[in-house]
């Protein structure tokens, strides 16, 4: 069977090539609603390097080895499946110049599933159906990665620690990086593997070696326990709260005693600083709130504050509560019930959702860094809030489910306790307006688009 596949990309053919050659590019081709997970990657493309991961199929994971040959930069490079789903697979991916200096890269995949003329008739379909979808996906990502990448080309690559780079958006994040030709290092509470770029502390302990961390160009704070991935207990909100504010504090302290201190040090905030709002339309210009999130986000700003008395060009990214992705944070909780016909409103459904894209939250955090004298609080959230009831009537549209039966407040607290009932019913209409002012072009401005692109579900 024969697959094949033209991705147009604004830029040249050697940028393109060479965007596929970092390691990263596994996690930015991957379909945004699977949960694929890297076992093992050569640090090269050529021939005989191998790619090992796994990837769902249905209840269970497959493991999928990938061996590299064809390589022949910057024109193409091949591979093959030794172990997988497929009787056989050998993907030929193609660089070719267009006319205007850019390049198309054309895929073409020969395969053969198991059990022969069998396997074709009852499956053959739905996979040629999944195969679209997935290099839909891979062409999706790719143009914007590029694109996003050029306009700051002109600019001095960057040498960037990220703590926090293992969590939903960290993932991504050092990925896209990565693509960019930055030099990206992990700040790992673990002992770091061998011979990767990762660096050891212990923020619990407030342990950080400043020798270690001399030299970055950027710092950029991520880390924090989940928000909702527990019950609130009184420790586990005590638990949010430290873990965000001591860390940073430990990052900030230490990063202006360098003598030679990152031009740019941003941390993660969120939206929660504004509180529960109602109707209200909030800018980065509007108060703080009241209640626990308003008074957990206040105290992780201002444990950035040394970083900034330093003179140290410290942004804070103000994320929305929903951050669209599949496999994880408040969507990933969402999609089971929705499927199931049961994502209908939560009481009257009248409190604002403010949320964005994963590759808008990746590329805004990405335009901060790269643009110079831009500081203070940003808020990543898409242009367009939506009140719950039609966030929910929008995702059931996407899956072609119904999505009007209610769920009461009163349900939500016996499930999930006050985290589930205010992470559910505060509302927050939050607008970006310094990252529109600052020129910044969403990928997503609207929430159907949006939903269809991160869960592949194209018309």
């Amino acid at each position: 069977m024969l697959y094949t596949h033209t991705t147009q990309v604004p830029d040249d053919v050697k940028t393109t090539f060479e965007w596929h050659e970092h390691k990263g590019s596994f996690r930015r081709l991957m379909p945004p609603w699977e949960n694929v997970e890297e076992v093992r990657s050569d640090p090269t493309l050529e021939d005989g390097s191998e790619r090992i991961f796994r990837f769902p199929m249905g209840p269970i994971k497959l493991q999928w080895i990938a061996r590299h040959k064809g390589y022949n930069p910057p024109h193409a490079f091949e591979d093959d499946m030794i172990k997988g789903p497929f009787k056989s697979w050998h993907h030929v991916h193609a660089f070719i110049e267009n006319d205007d200096g850019t390049c198309r890269v054309e895929d073409t995949v020969n395969f053969n599933v198991p059990l022969g003329a069998l396997g074709r008739l009852v499956a053959g379909r739905s996979v040629h159906k999944r195969i679209h979808r997935m290099f839909t996906a891979r062409g999706n990502r790719l143009t914007r990665d590029i694109a996003r990448h050029k306009e700051f080309k002109h600019i001095a690559r960057k040498k960037i620690l990220i703590a926090g780079s293992s969590g939903l958006i960290g993932r991504q994040l050092v990925a896209f990086l990565d693509t960019g030709g930055h030099e990206v290092w992990r700040l790992v509470r673990r002992t770091p593997k061998k011979g990767a770029q990762e660096l050891q502390w212990d923020p619990a302990n407030g342990r950080l070696d400043a020798s270690s961390v001399e030299g970055f160009d950027a710092v950029i704070h991520l880390g924090g326990a989940g928000i909702g991935d527990k019950r609130w207990s009184k420790a586990r909100m005590e638990l949010i709260q430290t873990s965000r504010t001591e860390s940073t504090a430990l990052l900030a302290k230490t990063l202006a005693s360098l003598k030679k201190k990152p031009e740019v040090f941003l941390v993660a905030s969120a939206i929660g600083f504004y509180g529960n709002r109602g109707d209200e339309e909030l800018t980065e210009s509007s108060s703080a709130g009241e209640g626990y999130l308003s008074e957990t986000c206040i105290a992780w700003e201002a444990a950035a504050q040394p970083a900034k008395d330093a003179g140290i060009r410290t942004l804070h990214s103000r994320t929305a509560g929903i951050v669209l992705d599949a496999t994880g944070g408040g969507l990933g909780k969402m999609l089971l019930p929705a499927k199931m016909g049961a994502g209908g409103p939560i009481g009257r459904g009248k409190q604002w959702l403010s949320w964005i894209s994963m590759d808008d939250e990746i590329y805004a955090m990405h335009h901060l860094l790269m643009t110079e004298g831009c500081e203070g609080a940003y808020n990543l959230v898409a242009p367009e809030a939506v009140r719950q009831k039609k966030f929910a009537k929008v995702l059931g549209k996407v899956l072609r489910r119904p999505a009007f039966i209610p769920t009461p407040p009163f349900g939500v607290w016996i499930l999930f306790g006050k985290m589930g009932v205010t992470l559910t019913t505060d509302s927050g209409r939050v607008i970006p307006s310094r990252l529109e002012e600052l020129g910044y072009r969403f990928e997503h401005t609207t929430l159907e688009p949006a939903l269809r692109d991160t869960l592949g579900m194209w018309r």
